[in-house]
C-alpha cells in the first residue's frame, strides 16, 4: 500500500453519476462524471460499477493513494440500515438491495446513503455548515433533497427517510408530483419548477421570453431549469424574474424546516442553488416576512453551499471512511 488511503464517492442523481477519490480532509482527488444511462436498475448499477472501476485503475496507475471503501449518495429513500434504496421518485429503485447488489460486483466495502444526505455531511465536515451544532441542508436539483445534522450525526430518522422536505406539501390538490402526491414543495422550487416556469412565460409572453427562447433555438419545450439559471446569470431580467419567484417559494418551505428542526444554518445547495443572492434574497425575504415568532426569537441563516456539485460524492466517501473508522 502507499500510505495515503482514499475513499471512493459515488453521487447517483436522475441525469447524472459523479464518482470521486476523496482523502480525508474532503479534497477531491480525481473524478468521473456521466450521464445516468436511463432508470433501468440494471443500467445504472453498471455504469456505478465502471466508474468505481476506472477511477481504482487510475488511483492505482497515477498513485494517487489506496481506495479502501466505496460510499454511495443514492437519489432515494435509503431504509435506516443503509442497504436498501425503498422509494425513488426519478429512478427504477423500489425495495432495491443496492449494497448487497453493488457489493456482489466490487473487492470493495460499499456504503449507502441518500445523496441529499451525504451533500448535507459533506458541507458539516468540510463546508458552510461547519461548526454549527444543528444544521439543515436543503440541495435543489431537479428536485428538492435534504438532509439534517445534529449533535454531530445525520439525522435519518426511525426508517431513514428523513430530511425529504421535496415532497412536503405546500400547495394542496396542487401540482401533481413525480411521487404519486400532488402539491408537493419541490413542484414550486426546484430545477423542474424553473423549467415550467419558463415554459408557461414563452406561452403567454414569447416576447417577454425571447431570450430564453434564443438559447434553445426557438424550440420553448426544451427549456430546462439549467438554462433558466444560466440565463439569469447573465442577467436576462425575465429570468431574474423567474428565479426570483422561486426563490419566494424556497423561502415559504423553508420556514416549515425552521418549526420542526429549529437549525442555526440551513444551506442551499445543488445546480439551482449555484444562482446564489439571486435565488436567496428572495428566499430570505419570504422566510423572515413568515416565520412565526418574527422578532422574538433567533432566526437561521440561510447561505450557500460552499462544496457545489462535489458535495455528494465528498459526503458519500467521508460517511464511507467513518464507518470504517
Amino acid at each position: 500500500m502507499s500510505g495515503r488511503l482514499l475513499t471512493l464517492g459515488i453521487d447517483i442523481g436522475g441525469t447524472k453519476i459523479a464518482g470521486g477519490l476523496v482523502d480525508d480532509s474532503g479534497v477531491v482527488v480525481d473524478c468521473v462524471r456521466r450521464e445516468t444511462p436511463g432508470h433501468a436498475i440494471e443500467a445504472v448499477e453498471h455504469a456505478i460499477v465502471s466508474v468505481v472501476d476506472e477511477l481504482c485503475a487510475r488511483a492505482s496507475v497515477e498513485g494517487h493513494g489506496d481506495v479502501v471503501a466505496v460510499g454511495i449518495g443514492a437519489a432515494g429513500w435509503v431504509s435506516s440500515d443503509r442497504s436498501t434504496v425503498l422509494f425513488s421518485p426519478h429512478l427504477a429503485w423500489r425495495n432495491t438491495q443496492l449494497r448487497a447488489d453493488l457489493s456482489d460486483r466490487m473487492s470493495l466495502p460499499v456504503w449507502v446513503d441518500n445523496d441529499a444526505n451525504a451533500a448535507a455531511w459533506a458541507e458539516y465536515r468540510f463546508g458552510t455548515a461547519r461548526g454549527h451544532d444543528t444544521a439543515a441542508c436543503v440541495t435543489l436539483g431537479t428536485g428538492i433533497g435534504g438532509g439534517v445534522i445534529s449533535a454531530g450525526r445525520l439525522q435519518r430518522g426511525a426508517f431513514g427517510v428523513a430530511g425529504e422536505w421535496g415532497h412536503t406539501r405546500v400547495v394542496p390538490d396542487g401540482r401533481r408530483c413525480v411521487c404519486g402526491n400532488r402539491g408537493c414543495w419541490e413542484q414550486y422550487a426546484s430545477g423542474r419548477a424553473l423549467a415550467r416556469a419558463g415554459k408557461e412565460l414563452i406561452e403567454v409572453a414569447p416576447a417577454a421570453a425571447s431570450a430564453l427562447l434564443a438559447t434553445v433555438d426557438g424550440d420553448g419545450s426544451r427549456l430546462t431549469g439549467a438554462g433558466v439559471t444560466a440565463a439569469a446569470l447573465a442577467g436576462d431580467p425575465a429570468a431574474i424574474e423567474l428565479v426570483r419567484e422561486v426563490g419566494t417559494w424556497l423561502g415559504e418551505g423553508m420556514v416549515t424546516i425552521a418549526m420542526i428542526v429549529d437549525p442555526s444554518v440551513i444551506v442551499v445547495g445543488g445546480g439551482v442553488g449555484a444562482l446564489g443572492e439571486l435565488l436567496l434574497g428572495p428566499a430570505r425575504e419570504r422566510f423572515l416576512a413568515v416565520l412565526p415568532g418574527r422578532g422574538y426569537r433567533p432566526a437561521a441563516e440561510i447561505v450557500e453551499a460552499r462544496l457545489g456539485a462535489d458535495a455528494g460524492m465528498i459526503g458519500a466517501a467521508d460517511l464511507a471512511r467513518n464507518k470504517l473508522g
